[in-house]
């Protein structure tokens, strides 16, 4: 009795407290940003005042940051599936080199990152001034978890034979790329697509650097809002960002596990 106490509370316990050290910052900033009077909690009174005032205020930036995750998935699909492809059909040592060079950008911080990119195109004012900027920042760096994503799904696949098999049916090249593997690696592609979606939405290191009053993203806007609103707006704003980010966070879950399952 005291060794499966021992063995099944204890570990529970544990896993109960990390959980609400992790969540109870979350819960008390959520909690607000619908509260009447934070300092007083429910007790002072629910409301969604502070969100209506938050979207109000924050539509336009809001709209941007969707966009902006879209336009990166559509590019690190565009780059990130090509790259798998070659680096999955022809293993070697080379290909091994250059997967980790791909993986660069993550190793390096995003402060460094954008530094880079505005010595290089920052004299480019058209560039400069919009968001494609911040879209090349995001490419930049979410492009590793695209390729590593549907990379990992065409290793376990064995791409080599099964084209070998679409060959010898008079499968041609273009016919076996559309019709057997890009089919075969939708977990990965679908995985790798939700892990850019949600890391483009909620960076903020290099966007912050990148970015310019005309093109906030919504991790910037949550910052300036904590630095310079009252905490209920700021709060407010915290739920307008968990209701993007946590379907997608959900969303992300099954397609790994769809991922996994197909491997």
């Amino acid at each position: 009795m005291t060794r499966s106490v021992f063995r099944f509370w204890l570990p529970l316990g544990f896993t109960l407290l990390v959980s609400a050290f992790l969540i109870l910052p979350v819960l008390l900033s959520v909690l607000a940003g619908v509260t009447l009077n934070w300092q007083r909690g429910p007790a002072g009174g629910l409301t969604f005042r502070w969100v209506a005032e938050v979207w109000g205020l924050y539509a336009d930036t809001v709209l941007r940051t969707l966009l902006l995750a879209g336009a990166t998935a559509i590019a690190d699909l565009l780059l990130g599936l090509p790259l798998a492809y070659v680096l999955a059909r022809h293993p070697s040592r080379k290909a091994r080199l250059m997967e980790e060079l791909i993986m660069l950008p993550v190793a390096v911080p995003g402060l460094a990152t954008a530094l880079a990119l505005i010595i290089l195109y920052g004299g480019w004012q058209s560039l400069r001034g919009g968001s494609v900027f911040i879209l090349i920042g995001h490419v930049l760096f979410t492009l590793p978890f695209m390729v590593r994503s549907v990379l990992a799904v065409l290793a376990a696949l064995d791409i080599r034979t099964l084209e070998e098999g679409a060959a010898s049916l008079g499968a041609g090249p273009w016919r076996r790329l559309l019709t057997v593997v890009l089919p075969n690696a939708r977990p990965g592609i679908l995985a790798g697509a939700l892990m850019v979606v949600t890391l483009s939405v909620g960076e903020f290191n290099m966007t912050w650097m990148l970015h310019t009053p005309l093109t906030k993203t919504l991790p910037v806007g949550l910052a300036d809002a904590y630095a310079s609103m009252r905490l209920e707006i700021a709060s407010a704003y915290t739920v307008v960002f968990l209701l993007m980010i946590v379907p997608l966070l959900v969303l992300m879950q099954k397609a790994a596990a769809a991922a996994s399952g197909g491997r």
